[in-house]
């Protein structure tokens, strides 16, 4: 899996596309939290110029459970893979929870995310028996075993040939102090972290000085709502310095809301509201006319009279 030979980076569109974005330091992706294809479909179709899988999302469409570390390096993959070959040329930005192991089974996660078109995946410092970000009772590794996390993950991208951007999240703040958070991340990006993830800063002033204290290194923040971090807009963050905001709970939390209403409506009504997506212009959202088009264009006849 391993190799001392350096093989050269063939870089996918999506993970050049980010990398471009971040080279401007006037510009901050803001990815909204999307977790399966249809919320990919409206995240892509309002115009969004990246995308994050987020786990919460993925482990409760996929598994119906809390965040609680029950996906497996399978489940984030397939989601993934589903995701990112929507729209190839959108960066995709995943979680990779822990890295689901040791150095050898992180290596294989990040080639598995690289070949299923993630373009940046983050790998941080919980246990393996993990937990949302945003929860209390976090229980955190020590330092050397997360640095061994992203120098797995750094050599395995190099070895492989992949370019895939590599995240550093520490969540060590809630149980160590912002110090000890401030000083993994610095180690981590010596280690060649692209990109570092201070997750559940508890304030404006913690959020400046985390930019601050990174220099060069580009910071992601992570934009829960009703989370233990300060609510920030966009323009907010950008002000503070971040070059990455990504917003989880936007795709599911709407969906899930969306979905309790209509329900509530058949329920009490015995009646679909009125105002629902038609199931054609759902269709529409999920590429229809895209595939007839491609069908006509290839002389088939499958789709003919779908117009």
């Amino acid at each position: 899996m391993a190799s001392s030979t350096k093989i050269p980076l063939r870089p996918s569109p999506a993970t050049q596309r980010l990398r471009d974005l971040l080279a401007d330091p006037e510009h901050i992706v803001v990815a909204p939290g999307v977790y399966e294809g249809i919320s990919a479909r409206i995240a892509l179709s309002l115009g969004f110029e990246a995308l994050y899988m987020t786990g919460a999302g993925t482990s409760m469409s996929r598994l119906g459970y809390a965040d609680l570390g029950l996906t497996t390096q399978h489940d984030m993959v397939s989601q993934a893979e589903t995701i990112a070959n929507i729209s190839p040329s959108t960066p995709l930005i995943a979680d990779a929870d822990t890295g689901y192991g040791g150095p050898v089974a992180i290596a294989r996660t990040v080639s598995k995310y690289a070949r299923a078109g993630v373009a940046a995946l983050h790998i941080e410092d919980q246990v393996q028996e993990k937990r949302c970000g945003h929860l209390l009772g976090k229980e955190i590794v020590a330092r050397e075993v997360f640095y061994s996390r992203i120098r797995a993950a750094v050599n395995a991208r190099r070895d492989l040939g992949l370019d895939i951007l590599i995240v550093a999240r520490t969540d060590s703040r809630q149980s160590y102090g912002f110090e000890e958070a401030r000083n993994r991340l610095l180690r981590a990006a010596e280690i060649g972290a692209d990109v570092v993830f201070p997750e559940a800063l508890t304030s404006t002033s913690e959020l400046a000085e985390m930019v601050r204290a990174m220099r060069r290194t580009p910071c992601l923040l992570n934009m829960v709502t009703k989370g233990v971090t300060p609510e920030l807009s966009v323009d907010q963050a950008k002000e503070l310095g971040f070059r990455i905001v990504i917003f989880p709970i936007a795709g599911f939390g709407g969906a899930i809301k969306g979905i309790t209403e209509s329900l509530a409506t058949l329920k009490s009504t015995g009646r679909e509201p009125e105002d629902l997506i038609g199931v054609k212009q759902a269709f529409e959202l999920c590429g229809l006319n895209e595939c007839i088009e491609l069908d006509k264009r290839a002389g088939g006849k499958a789709l003919a009279g779908l117009e």
